[in-house]
């Protein structure tokens, strides 16, 4: 059976929450949102080793929880950095050389699916790099900031939106190909909001799978709500 490494980032600070507590610690239905995280994509038969990295004071405790989650795959729990970017490549450097596909997961998406994990991996595995994404339902526009009030900007132009897709994670890649665009990036001074816009700089097509609303991203309390609704359905449902 080849090896699939799962990497969750989780040592972000979460100030758009306006909480004490970093975002991916906060609880909902009594467990923490690293925790749910956690549990879906552990919930992949495909996947074979996880690693999350989390603030060096959140290491402890964070590894003490999951000891409690009796997961059927290793996890381990690294220090990650002060950027996402930081995090994943601490992780990075953990993942065996003989592992093929490494997924990257956001620590605060709760509700991927075991479907649309196994899909990445399946793109992943025929092209070397694939995401998840979604299409773009507003409008999107290319703005510039300088010179101008805090909440105003100038509109530069209107991106074509059936070209246009918001990314969303699990995203997968071979293991070579993913340490080859960290490396390229560490030696370049190069950062990037995902791992998708690190192996694109150097040259190599990323594809995207379909992926859902539902996948949400948990950042604002706003989004806190929402997903209590979905955690209420989901209890419903079972």
């Amino acid at each position: 059976m080849s090896r699939i490494a799962a990497i969750l980032p989780a040592a972000g600070l979460g100030t758009r929450m306006g909480a004490e507590t970093p975002k991916q610690f906060l609880e909902l239905d009594g467990t923490p949102i690293v925790i749910l995280s956690l549990r879906r994509i552990a919930a992949c038969p495909q996947v074979t080793d996880i690693i999350v990295a989390t603030r060096a004071d959140e290491v402890a405790r964070l590894k003490e929880r999951i000891t409690r989650e009796k997961f059927k795959q290793p996890v381990r729990v690294v220090k990650g950095g002060d950027s996402r970017q930081d995090s994943v490549a601490a992780a990075l450097r953990e993942v065996a050389n003989d592992t093929e596909i490494v997924l990257v997961h956001d620590a605060v998406r709760p509700f991927v699916t075991e479907e649309q994990i196994a899909r990445v991996i399946e793109e992943a595995r025929r092209c070397e790099a694939a995401i998840l994404g979604i299409p773009a339902m507003d409008t999107v526009k290319e703005v510039k900031r300088a010179s101008l009030p805090e909440d105003v900007a100038l509109i530069m132009g209107t991106m074509p939106r059936e070209r246009v897709v918001l990314a969303q994670t699990p995203q997968g890649f071979s293991t070579k190909l993913l340490k080859e665009a960290f490396a390229r990036a560490e030696a370049d001074g190069v950062s990037a909001s995902d791992e998708a816009g690190l192996v694109e700089r150097i040259g190599h097509d990323v594809h995207v799978v379909l992926g859902s609303e539902r996948n949400m991203k948990i950042t604002k309390p706003a989004d806190m709500e929402l997903a209590r609704f979905y955690l209420e359905r989901e209890r419903q449902k079972a």
